[in-house]
């Protein structure tokens, strides 16, 4: 009987974007330019209306202007920004208007495909508006008719950003300043998803019309061996295969090659698409049927349910000269087939730990 007086689980706690730290910290530099005001906290209002304070580390002038900064909390998310001091630096200008630069740690676009053109800092158009909105409602309560600079910068930006994608979409020298509401979401990866979009969109735009869309190193490597692909046309999807499929209904290519581990794989098979253990399971009993319908006999569906990982399953299979990498494979093909337009050509590895592959389907060109 289940203790109803057992402690539950606290509740994920989110954070505030990238964004919404340049928000904060350009808006306090900016009111102590026009206002004298030093504070150690500042209001902001999200996309979306709602109202945060956020905690400044320092507020004070400089030779040629004022600087702020905050430390980035992304709640419970797995971020790699947690912790990062985020700091805008903003200049006054004669002329109207906001001009943004990328400071340390903050990278700069160099491919085109992204929503932002060749040469411009990385900081997307949803952190812009936020940051232009608060800056021109701060000129009209003081009444200050000129504009500002507004320079965001990352301590250790340019090392963080080698862990995300950015390199590979061209984006070099630092992170990436994002945020659609401002808010992390725990556990949402929407920048990690966002990450996989843009990744699709770069390599199209610069003429790569074969991808492979992989779920991690191993995967990578085996696409590289195969096919010779440049890292552009490598899209690290990790558990989202999903975000993949249903953005090529938007931007198709000519040809698809989806790999992963054979446990993954066979998630994608089963119709998932979020291949996370969160979200998905490997079915061993379905995974029994399929051995079925290439000749497995009933003692091997029988140790196939009871097997204690997919790898196990496979290996059995395997050794009764079942092919049951390749039949998962296929399964995983007509589910993609079902989901990206027509004209994308689509074919599925599956691999061993080792990068070996284990299991294809559709035709090699």
């Amino acid at each position: 009987m289940r203790d109803e007086t057992a402690e539950q689980p606290a509740p994920l706690r989110s954070g505030l974007t990238t964004g919404s730290c340049a928000t904060a910290t350009s808006l306090a530099a900016a009111r102590l330019l026009l206002g004298g005001v030093v504070a150690d906290a500042v209001q902001i209002v999200l996309p979306k209306g709602k109202q945060v304070q956020m905690r400044l580390e320092f507020c004070r002038l400089t030779e040629d202007g004022a600087e702020a900064g905050t430390i980035k909390d992304a709640g419970d998310d797995p971020d790699v920004t947690h912790g990062a001091l985020l700091y805008s630096r903003v200049q006054l200008m004669a002329e109207p208007g906001i001009r943004f630069i990328a400071g340390k740690g903050v990278g700069t676009v160099t491919r085109p495909g992204l929503v932002l053109g060749v040469g411009e800092p990385a900081i997307n158009p949803v952190p812009r508006k936020m940051i232009s909105d608060h800056l021109m409602l701060l000129a009209e309560e003081t009444g200050y008719r000129g504009g500002f600079e507004v320079t965001v910068n990352v301590e250790g930006g340019e090392a963080l950003a080698l862990k995300t994608m950015n390199p590979r979409l061209g984006i070099l020298g630092g992170l990436s300043i994002l945020g659609t509401s401002g808010i992390v979401r725990p556990f949402s990866c929407a920048a990690y998803i966002a990450s996989i979009h843009q990744g699709i969109d770069v390599a199209k735009t610069n003429g790569y019309l074969h991808i492979a869309a992989c779920t991690g190193n191993a995967s990578e490597d085996t696409m590289r061996r195969v096919y010779n692909l440049p890292e552009i046309a490598l899209i690290e999807m990790g558990d989202f295969v999903g975000a993949v499929l249903k953005h090529l209904r938007k931007v198709p290519v000519d040809k698809l090659s989806l790999c992963g581990g054979f446990g993954k794989i066979s998630k994608l098979a089963a119709g998932h698409m979020d291949l996370h253990s969160r979200h998905s399971s490997i079915d061993l009993p379905q995974l029994a049927e399929w051995a079925a319908a290439i000749g497995a006999d009933d003692a091997l569906q029988q140790a196939i349910r009871g097997a204690n990982t997919s790898q196990q399953a496979l290996a059995m299979a395997s050794a009764a000269g079942v092919a049951l990498g390749d039949e998962v494979c296929r399964h995983a093909l007509e589910f993609a087939r079902s989901v990206v337009p027509a004209q994308v050509q689509v074919e599925v590895f599956a691999i061993d730990r080792q990068g070996g592959i284990v299991g294809h389907a559709g035709a090699f060109v």
